[in-house]
């Protein structure tokens, strides 16, 4: 399956099921509130299926625009109600049971991560122990005196044991002051501690993408020896006469030291044809190379010749850190990830408001689509954590007191309870211009940073 179609597949059936999640929770709690549910719907605009079921006959549909839901309640403010069932109205119940319903669905996006959470530390997250790769000089991370091969063992003072753990961390310290203290153990064993001065930085360093390079690290990563292991039946690299266990010494006179640097230097040139000095059987020999061409999804030419590399065993063993609990052992690991993600992400929203925070991280759906695809490529445990993620930015979303958001509409209950009587007809419409006005900008924003990284 190529990658728009499987971020497509995966966009789409996380997307639906987060929505679902999230309306059935205002749709459970609006019917023990005995609120009469007149349609549940994934998604929004034109109908293209339903069904009635249930004692009410509550219509369930999927909609023709499938980026969010809704469940619609009876309402006296959406149309007339029988007298029978005027006891059943949303509008008529207490205060405090349309708040409930209205805080159901966020609370199933947090109930959901938890879950997501959780089975994914039950299958087990494969990780990389945060290891430095390279201290770039006169950088953040080279003044505070992080060296190669560094592996950082804690953060402010939480403990980590992956780069993923690494950077929450990282962020963390990045929203809560202008250093970030690192205990590090050097290659020779030795420990040490590091302050890294991020003062007047943290919107640069908040960009995506922008975190490492900001610092002035690289993680470490695997370095394998130019040697071919295989060769593709019928790819410029068999025609040529390379066999496994060559090792390539250099191309063009240019030294070749490891395969990434043999790798970047054949995709730079499709269709090329080059002279090889390769070790064969501990003798040297030339030999003439013609660089292939393939063809990427965006429509990049790049070169290919059909080998891959010789990887030992044993290679990735010393750097894994793979996170697995047992069943019972992972559920309280997932409420405390789920607690993490939500205090960083709240703190996220509240810096990008102020400006201290880049606001190129408001992401669109194309964003979440690539992110979708990526994670479902990956693995079972890796789309768990993505829809965990997505589902508590979707809950923390939809809290903030934001007219036509759930958030909105708990501030309205609220007022009506401080003022005794339901807000003005009026007054609520200049709410939902507000909100709307809100989530135009919003979207705006979102989609002209989707743009932009795509175009970019």
């Amino acid at each position: 399956m190529n990658m728009f179609l499987l971020s497509t597949v995966a966009f789409l059936f996380a997307i639906g099921v987060l929505v679902a999640v999230h309306e059935w929770g205002h749709y459970i709690v609006a019917r023990m509130a005995g609120v009469k549910v007149l349609r549940f719907s994934i998604g929004f605009g034109k109908i293209i299926w339903s069904r009635r079921a249930g004692p009410d006959q509550t219509e369930y549909c999927l909609s023709a625009i499938p980026l969010g839901g809704y469940v619609k309640l009876l309402d006296e403010r959406e149309g007339e109600v029988p007298a029978a069932e005027l006891g059943r109205a949303f509008n008529r119940i207490a205060i405090h049971k349309r708040i409930a319903i209205l805080v159901a669905g966020p609370l199933m996006n947090f109930i959901f991560a938890i879950l997501a959470f959780w089975f994914m530390y039950t299958i087990g997250v494969p990780g990389q122990q945060p290891i430095v790769g390279e201290v770039q000089s006169a950088t953040i991370a080279a003044e505070a005196g992080l060296q190669a091969e560094d592996r950082i063992v804690v953060v402010g003072s939480q403990p980590v044991e992956t780069w993923e753990g690494t950077m929450l961390e990282i962020l963390d310290q990045l929203l809560s002051g202008d250093e970030i203290r690192m205990e590090v153990i050097r290659a020779d064993g030795t420990d040490h501690t590091v302050y890294l001065d991020i003062a007047g930085k943290v919107s640069q360093l908040t960009e995506p993408g922008g975190l490492f390079s900001g610092l002035g690290l690289i993680p470490w990563s695997p370095t394998l020896e130019p040697i071919i292991a295989e060769i593709v039946p019928g790819g410029t690299a068999e025609l040529a006469g390379l066999l496994s266990g060559d090792r390539v010494i250099s191309v063009a006179g240019q030294p070749i030291d490891t395969w990434s640097q043999w790798v970047e230097y054949l995709i730079s040139r499709p269709g090329q044809d080059v002279e090889l000095l390769i070790e064969r059987a501990s003798q040297h020999q030339l030999v003439l190379l013609a660089i292939g061409e393939a063809q990427l999804e965006d429509g990049t030419v790049i070169g290919r010749i059909g080998a891959s590399p010789k990887v030992p065993d044993d290679f990735y063993d010393r750097y894994a850190a793979s996170q697995r609990y047992s069943f019972f052992d992972a559920l309280p690991v997932g409420i405390e990830r789920t607690w993490t993600m939500s205090v960083l992400t709240i703190r996220m929203v509240s810096r990008i408001i102020t400006g201290d925070v880049s606001v190129k991280n408001i992401g669109g759906p194309i964003n979440i689509a690539q992110y979708a695809g990526y994670s479902a490529s990956i693995g079972v445990a890796a789309f768990l954590n993505f829809l965990a993620v997505v589902s508590l930015s979707l809950g923390i979303l939809n809290l903030l007191p934001v007219p036509v958001l759930d958030g909105g509409q708990v501030l309205y209950q609220l007022l009506e309870a401080l003022k005794g009587s339901p807000l003005s007809a009026q007054a609520e419409l200049v709410g939902q211009q507000i909100g709307i006005i809100f989530l135009m900008l919003l979207m705006g924003f979102a989609f002209y940073n989707d743009l932009s990284r795509v175009l970019s």
